[in-house]
């Protein structure tokens, strides 16, 4: 297979089952972002709006439930994937599922919400982790287009959350919430459509497990799985029935909790019982930092699926001549950002390192967050304006999603890198599998925070936005501190003692 592959270069270069993944995860991604970027909108639209008429408290407190536990469930989707089903499997049957979902989100009955949602999260677990893996795969060691193939395909991602947000936008403004969440479906049906027709061009890429369990421990596996359905959907029933009745807030703070303790705990276990040498240990912490700052920076950034995305609703001046702009339409800033900007940081990395400039991981992070903070400090002056009681002109959140690009830029491929490069070699898996948990973090944090903006209370406002915008840089100003003494950690040999002093 490696061999056929290094020969391959019908797609742009690349090998043709980047084509396969390239137009899986665009379509996926359409999906995906298209609904989010309506979620807070339709959880607090008015019922006369089609809308569930939840509280913004509750609404941004389930959207970060709900992005949060997207994250988590990668972790045992890439486990089935490796020992139960394999990547190709699991990419199909969680499109399936995920298309499902969106069927059922574009039913009208609130009934029906939560389980939709449910199904999303589910699918999207078991695609969205392997699919990235997969593009590895088509890539032999050696190959030097690794690389550009993964930036090919972070083009992909890009492209498909604007059509998402561009056509679901629109359908959701003028034809209704419902209609987008079926656009959604269909997005996500050609995906799998395409998928199926040229999954043969991924050869042997994931094709199977990585790890073979004993028939005894996949038996075991597959009962846990499927007790783990039941018992979610028994849970899913009663909640939807009313027999349980859940506080949407309380339950985000406790998973929150839930999910700082178990990444504390696994770091923790690694680090102490891990047998690691000096060196690696010291590894490891400058990695703490990168994963600090990456919390910290989610929780910012996730606000523009919640508070932003409502902030655009309602007290943005959307009308450009007769036309008026779909409040998810200013989230698609954020992908057009990307695509023109990053080959610019590509570009502007590879010529520090040229000069013996390039900046350590903790050093980029630390500036990544602070910069998105900034993002802040233009809405707290726009949150001024609007709480005067004026619309707010759109490039006050234009500007903002760009200062919040040009932080991402800084930190979401860096801080990825830095687990790649500063985790002990044989947990390398484990532990991007721990970094993940602070994407679950952050957005289950941001949810929260999104949830003390009150519609009723405008004046408090732009001192909310000032606290997120005071206490981001504050953090990234102490891991930029840090950072002074981390590089030279982020540099030792990974087991060389002697150097480790």
């Amino acid at each position: 297979m490696t061999d056929k592959t290094n020969l391959d270069t019908s797609f742009f270069g690349h090998p043709g089952g980047l084509q396969t993944l390239f137009f899986t995860e665009m379509w996926e991604r359409m999906s995906y972002y298209g609904m989010r970027a309506l979620l807070v909108l339709f959880m607090t639209a008015s019922l006369q709006e089609e809308g569930l008429a939840f509280t913004v408290a509750t609404a941004t407190a389930i959207y970060g439930l709900y992005t949060g536990a997207v994250y988590f469930m990668g972790l045992p989707g890439g486990w089935m994937a490796d020992r139960l089903i394999g990547g190709q499997n699991a990419v199909w049957y969680g499109g399936i599922i995920i298309m499902m979902g969106h069927i059922v989100l574009a039913i009208p009955s609130t009934q029906t919400f939560f389980i939709g949602l449910i199904l999303v999260v589910l699918g999207t677990g078991l695609l969205k982790p392997n699919i990235g893996a997969m593009v590895g795969m088509l890539y032999s060691d050696e190959d030097k287009r690794r690389d550009s193939g993964y930036t090919l395909y972070y083009m992909g991602i890009n492209i498909g959350s604007v059509i998402g947000y561009i056509v679901c936008g629109y359908l959701a403004t003028n034809m209704g919430y419902h209609y987008a969440f079926g656009a959604a479906a269909v997005g996500m049906a050609i995906g799998l459509i395409q998928y199926k027709i040229t999954r043969p061009k991924l050869a042997g890429a994931a094709d199977g497990p990585t790890v073979h369990l004993s028939p005894k421990n996949a038996r075991m596996s597959w009962m846990i799985i499927y007790g783990f359905l039941v018992g979610l959907a028994l849970l899913t029933y009663a909640v939807t029935t009313g027999a349980i009745i859940i506080d949407a807030v309380a339950l985000a703070k406790y998973v929150a909790i839930f999910f700082t303790l178990v990444f504390l705990a696994y770091y923790t276990a690694i680090f102490f019982f891990g047998n690691l040498d000096g060196n690696e240990k010291k590894r490891l912490g400058a990695l703490f930092l990168v994963c600090i700052a990456s919390i910290c920076f989610w929780a910012g950034f996730e606000q523009a699926g919640s508070s932003l995305n409502l902030f655009g609703r309602d007290y943005t001046d959307r009308m450009l001549g007769n036309f008026e702009i779909p409040p998810a339409w200013f989230q698609s800033a954020n992908s057009f950002f990307i695509i023109i900007l990053s080959p610019f940081f590509a570009a502007l990395w590879i010529n520090l390192g040229k000069r013996m400039m390039d900046p350590s991981y903790g050093f980029k992070c630390a500036i990544g967050l602070i910069i998105m903070a900034t993002g802040f400090i233009v809405m707290f002056f726009a949150a001024q304006i609007a709480a005067s009681g004026l619309k707010v002109a759109p490039y006050w959140l234009v500007m903002t999603y760009f200062l919040h690009t040009v932080g991402e830029l800084c930190l979401s491929p860096v801080a990825l890198s830095a687990v790649s490069k500063l985790s002990p070699k044989r947990f390398a898996g484990q532990m991007m599998g721990v970094f993940v948990l602070t994407y679950s973090i952050g957005n289950v944090v941001a949810g929260l925070l999104a949830g003390n903006f009150d519609p009723s209370r405008l004046d408090e406002m732009p001192g909310l936005y000032m606290q997120i915008s005071l206490f981001s840089i504050a953090i990234g100003i102490v891991i930029l501190l840090l950072s002074m003494k981390t590089r030279f950690w982020e540099k030792l040999p990974p087991s060389d003692l002697a150097k480790a002093e």
